[in-house]
């Protein structure tokens, strides 16, 4: 799959709520400033124990560059009162999105209802 249909495909699980269909590789790798996951079994963890948080959102993207394998999008993620913009590098590897490089701001203190959960182990 090229890397617009991946950056597509990803923003689209989000909307939905089908994150089982990310179209990540196995050794898919996260990183925020929340720190860095590394896999996608412990990615797809911490979205169940987050459902809420991750699902259901909103996405306005303002701008995407594309090269072969890579790209770069910068975009408005929302859901009921809470707004976040984020830019996030996104990397191909054999047809699959293998790491993803994400920055944003949160101002001030996280709220109760927006932090992360633990998964279960």
């Amino acid at each position: 799959m090229e890397i617009k249909d991946l950056v597509k495909k990803w923003f689209a699980v989000w909307e939905t709520g089908n994150f089982q269909e990310i179209p990540v590789t196995d050794d898919f790798k996260h990183t925020s400033p929340y720190g860095t996951i590394p896999s996608k079994k412990e990615y797809l963890k911490l979205v169940e124990a987050n459902r809420d948080k991750f699902l259901g959102n909103r996405i306005l993207v303002h701008d995407e560059i594309y090269g072969p394998d890579k790209a770069c999008v910068r975009y408005t993620v929302s859901k009921d009162d809470f707004t976040m913009e984020v830019s996030e590098w996104l990397y191909r590897k054999n047809g699959l999105i293998q790491v993803i490089i994400a920055y944003y701001n949160i101002e001030g203190e996280i709220s109760d209802e927006r932090k992360l959960s633990e998964p279960q182990a």
